[in-house]
């Protein structure tokens, strides 16, 4: 009988514990690309001539505008090295000359927050995951250089040529000819 009644009532915690999760209003999810308005008030309802309310389902619906200038996209130029990342960078690379890849890993996940948008720390990146023998974190970096890399076409053939050697060494060789052939093309 008491076990019972603990589960009957923890049955009853749980679901006015759910409850108050419930957001009356619907979704409680804010895009990032919208900030959510607290201090304005709703919106009066909507009234007709006749001083009638109009019916939810007969107001119209608010249209979203979408701004198309924040979709991602690939830069036009790759940013330049700040002088604490560059620090950083020099500091990695003699890291991996000394056999230690995860040492050097560290100081360029420093350099990335300095400059997150430099190609040369996620190729660096790439080759200490190298090291480290996990390729598929070194694809993806590499393959994020490459994004950031914009038109500077030496970053670009780097990438390319950096991620063929990582697809060749992961048995990929198609996809290790694909990415020769893009930076011959360069």
């Amino acid at each position: 009988m008491m076990l019972r009644q603990i589960l009957i009532g923890g049955g009853l915690a749980a679901s006015l514990v759910l409850a108050g999760c419930a957001s009356p209003g619907g979704s409680i999810y804010v895009p990032a690309s919208q900030s959510p308005d607290y201090d304005r008030a709703p919106a009066p309802p909507q009234t007709t001539e006749s001083g009638s309310r109009v019916k939810k389902s007969e107001q119209p619906a608010e249209t979203e505008v979408i701004d198309r200038d924040t979709a991602p996209r690939h830069q036009e130029q790759g940013e330049s090295l700040s002088p604490a990342a560059a620090s950083l960078m020099r500091e990695a690379s003699s890291l991996l000359a000394q056999g230690d890849p995860r040492g050097a890993v560290s100081k360029l996940e420093r350099a990335q927050r300095i400059s997150p948008r430099s190609a040369e720390i996620y190729y660096k990146l790439s080759e200490a995951y190298v090291a480290l023998d996990q390729l598929g974190a070194a694809e993806q970096f590499t393959l994020k250089g490459l994004s950031l890399a914009g038109s500077n076409t030496g970053l670009q053939r780097a990438g390319w040529m950096l991620l063929a050697d990582i697809r060749r060494a992961t048995g990929n060789t198609a996809g290790a000819d694909h990415a020769e052939a893009r930076a011959d093309a360069l």
